[in-house]
Order: C-alpha cells, then sequence, then structure tokens
C-alpha cells in the first residue's frame, strides 16, 4: 500500500489577513508532544483497549502539524503550513469508526450536549428550529430534542449519517457549500468543528445566510489562548522546582482537553472569534468558558476517569470568572 502525505500550503492568518505571526511550536517540539501524548494515556488506558478506542486520545482525524504560529495582529492559533483545504472533506468522510465506537461516543457525551442545549436554549430564549453543522454521532440532534428543537444533522461522513439516521434524526451528507440554499432556521450550531473547516470566514458567511434577523449562531471551539499561555511551560522541567512542578499540571490540561498536539487547524480567541464575526454581520452576545467533553469509558483505568472528572471540574468552576482561561469557549451570535 502506498501513503500518500497530505499537501500543504504557508498561509496569512484567516482571521485578519496577517502575516506576522510568533512560533509556538516547531517540527521538533510537536514531535515530543506526540511522545508526552502516548506516554500520558499509555499510563491511563487498559492494556487490552483496542485500538479504535484510540481514536481522539492519541490518534485524531489530523495529522500533527509541522508548526504551530500565533498571530500577532488577532491573536487566532493556526497550523502554518497547513493541510490544503481539498484534503480536509477527504479526511473526514473516510473516517468510519466501529459502530459499538460510535454508540459509546453518543453515551458517554449525553451530559455535556444535554448543557450545551440547555445554553443554547437560555441564550436564544425560545425552542426554533436548527441545523447543527458536524453532526457526527448525533449526540447534541437528541439533547437537543429533549429541550424541544427541531435540529437536523450536516456531516461530510456518510457511515456515520446512517448510525445517526438509524436513531431517528434527520442528517444530510455533504457541507456548508452546498446545503439546501434558501432555507431558514432559528439557530445553526457548530460544535468541535469550526476549528477544522478549511475557510471559517466563509463558514461564518454560509452560516448567516441561512438564519433571518436575530438567528442565532453557536459555536465551540478550542481557545488557542488556552494552549499559547500553557505550552511554554511543557519545556520548563529543567528550569528549577517551581516550574518542574507545574509542567505535569500544564500537560494534564492540555492532554484531558486535546490539545496536546495541537489536532486542530485553528485555535479561536474570544478576541479572534468577536473579529471574524462581526465582520460577516453577527454581533457576539454571550461567551462561555468550558472543559472539553468527557473521553473516559470503559477501557479508562479507574483513577484516570476520576482525574479526568477531577480536573474538569476545576476548570469548569476557573471559568466562570472569564472564558480566556478555559481550554474550550462557546460564543453564541446573533444575526444583525
Amino acid at each position: 500500500m502506498i501513503f500518500r502525505s497530505p499537501a500543504y500550503e504557508l498561509a496569512p492568518c484567516p482571521v485578519c489577513g496577517s502575516s506576522n505571526a510568533r512560533v509556538i511550536v516547531d517540527r521538533e517540539a510537536v514531535r515530543e508532544e506526540v511522545e508526552a501524548l502516548w506516554a500520558f494515556h499509555t499510563r491511563r488506558l487498559k492494556g487490552e483497549t483496542p485500538p479504535e478506542h484510540l481514536a481522539d486520545r492519541v490518534a485524531f482525524s489530523h495529522p500533527p502539524p509541522w508548526r504551530v504560529v500565533q498571530c500577532r495582529g488577532c491573536g487566532l492559533v493556526y497550523r502554518n503550513p497547513r493541510e490544503r483545504a481539498f484534503e480536509l472533506e477527504a479526511m473526514y468522510a473516510r473516517e468510519a469508526p466501529a459502530p459499538e465506537v460510535l454508540a459509546s461516543l453518543f453515551e458517554t457525551q449525553q451530559a455535556s450536549y444535554a448543557a450545551q442545549a440547555e445554553r443554547l436554549h437560555a441564550v436564544a430564549g425560545r425552542a426554533g428550529s436548527g441545523v447543527e453543522v458536524g453532526s457526527f454521532v448525533g449526540g447534541f440532534l437528541a439533547a437537543a430534542r429533549e429541550h424541544g428543537w427541531t435540529f437536523e444533522g450536516l456531516d461530510v461522513n456518510e457511515e456515520v449519517n446512517a448510525f445517526v439516521r438509524g436513531r431517528g434524526f434527520r442528517v444530510t451528507t455533504g457541507d456548508l457549500d452546498d446545503f439546501e440554499p434558501g432555507r431558514l432556521f432559528d439557530a445553526v450550531a457548530i460544535w468541535n468543528t469550526f476549528d477544522q473547516l478549511p475557510d471559517p470566514r466563509e463558514a461564518a458567511t454560509r452560516a448567516r445566510a441561512l438564519l433571518p434577523p436575530g438567528g442565532l449562531l453557536a459555536l465551540r471551539v478550542p481557545n488557542g489562548a488556552f494552549y499559547a499561555r500553557l505550552r511554554p511551560k511543557l519545556d520548563a522541567e529543567s528550569g528549577g522546582p517551581l516550574r518542574s512542578a507545574l509542567a505535569p499540571v500544564a500537560r494534564a490540561l492540555l492532554a484531558h482537553n486535546n490539545l496536546l498536539t495541537f489536532p486542530y487547524r485553528h485555535g479561536f480567541t474570544v478576541r479572534s472569534l468577536a473579529r471574524l464575526l462581526g465582520d460577516i454581520g453577527f454581533r457576539v452576545t454571550r461567551v462561555f468558558g468550558d472543559a472539553l467533553v468527557p473521553i473516559a469509558d470503559e477501557w479508562t483505568v479507574g483513577w484516570a476517569a476520576w482525574e479526568e472528572r477531577a480536573l474538569k471540574r476545576a476548570v469548569k468552576l476557573v471559568a466562570r470568572a472569564g472564558a480566556e482561561g478555559a481550554p474550550w469557549i462557546e460564543v453564541y451570535a446573533r444575526a444583525v
């Protein structure tokens, strides 16, 4: 079998267009992160863990980046060079976890998606119609239904969509570019997907076309500022007792929130998202800080599952003081 490496391109900041960026990690530092991530989860998973259950722990849709930078203009954290756009849809369309893995993901994410549905309902003020871009296993579709919403899904992976349809939900196979023009929804939700899209500006513009004035756009993205702030602490283990003590904490915070090895195309900040959405015709109304949805399952050793719960509970408490300090952020914006 012949494996082909992804095609890459150098690119300016996709939010503000600036080419003035600082390097957070280079190729060698990324390699060290990959090794650290494997070591981290090797201690926390049972020895007989099936390979398919390593997905979204140590194996991600995106290969590790060559380099991660932060825009000096708007604060966006992104891969540069990055995979060309045509690589991305093929990458996600061919990724089909086993049915038992899909079912496990659906169950483990229920509590988190229920919280997201509750927040969306509170911000919107009423139930309505909606579309979730990147609906994956359908966890949010189920949670939204429980809150009285009529949500449908949109995802590029037909095999995963078949699993979701089997649970009674409407899902379209495709992307925003060709999704039923002319339809309007009360809300468009893009959870854990906006950061992976080839062109976030174009995606937000297309989402705006699906909303009437006052319609709600809900985004959940990894906080690039969190990664940029904690990543240097991983290099501090030889920098004295205090720095050495902080490095394992930083590693755990990044690993438990799927930020170690930066498996995303973009790491947004509150500032960069507000700038991007404002340019397109949205007004940001609410911002919440949060942790990654739970990933512990039957293959996680007991103490590690407890560790994850405790750490994410602490992160959520800190996030109440300000979303900028959280590893994940949810942004709600109204179409104007």
